[in-house]
């Protein structure tokens, strides 16, 4: 099994993303992102995103009703479903859900994001959260089935209501029920980079042991990728490619080494 992480930006070439996934013989979740989406329509609807920083220093999108209004309409809504359309016609038996459907993925509101506002520290309260586990009944349904799974927030807290999270966060619990050989990650980039600047930096491979070093490298969203990436080798021993989801075959070139392999 392959998890295949699609990145929510609007330079993803999902075209030949789902050509490559057309080609692929083995089963794959996939779990993607929407974000260019959701923000031109939050813009559109006069409900901007807000990003806050926790004290610690990791970035989040605060998710107040109109973000998971906006949420809902960008990932479950557009974006899953133009690419579930995608695959049914490159063939793929594709079938779309948001982490709410089924209780396909299930989490633990946050009591409060400890963030810095202006100059002060305050408790924000909102709805997000953790994932915590996986339908893996219905999950294993789907596959066994011959059906290829398209994951996306919202995922479901303990109260029944549809609540934001971290795609990161949730491959970690993906892999920690199904224990992927292989993750795929596509994303805006090279791959990882010294310096995003500098297109001659990419870092071809990384040992899991050099993941909390290069945490520390590294601010905002970057900082809470690389702690989620650090955790996935809590789960088991993937070999984990990073690559550019720009590119003309995304996943095929992930698969060859041409971004950056964890191992």
């Amino acid at each position: 099994m392959i998890l295949i992480k699609i990145g929510g930006g609007a330079e993803i070439n999902l075209e030949g993303v789902v050509n490559d996934l057309a080609e692929l013989s083995e089963p794959y979740i996939i779990i993607h992102g929407a974000n260019a989406v959701r923000d031109a329509l939050a813009e559109e609807r006069g409900t901007p995103k807000q990003v806050v920083t926790s004290v610690s220093g990791y970035q989040s999108v605060l998710s107040d009703k109109d973000a998971i209004d906006n949420l809902m309409m960008a990932y479950a809504g557009v974006q899953n479903k133009r690419l579930v359309e995608m695959l049914q016609v490159a063939g793929v038996n594709a079938v779309g859900l948001s982490g709410i459907d089924g209780r396909m993925i299930q989490g633990m509101r946050n009591r409060g994001i400890k963030a810095k506002v202006g100059e002060k520290v305050k408790i924000l309260r909102d709805f997000s959260g953790k994932p915590k586990s996986i339908n893996a009944d219905l999950l294993s349904l789907l596959t066994d089935n011959g059906y290829s799974p398209v994951l996306c927030v919202p995922i479901i807290d303990e109260n029944g209501y549809a609540i934001n999270s971290e795609n990161d966060d949730i491959i970690n619990v993906l892999q920690q029920a199904i224990q992927a050989d292989t993750i795929v990650q596509l994303i805006e980039a090279p791959g990882f980079m010294d310096d995003i600047q500098d297109a001659n930096s990419l870092v071809k491979t990384l040992t899991q042991d050099e993941l909390e070093q290069r945490e520390q490298q590294v601010e905002g969203r970057m900082k809470r990728k690389m702690l989620a990436l650090r955790r996935l080798f809590e789960n088991g021993q993937p070999t984990v490619y990073i690559s550019d989801g720009r590119v003309e075959h995304p996943v095929s070139d992930a698969l060859s080494g041409k971004g950056t392999t964890i191992k």
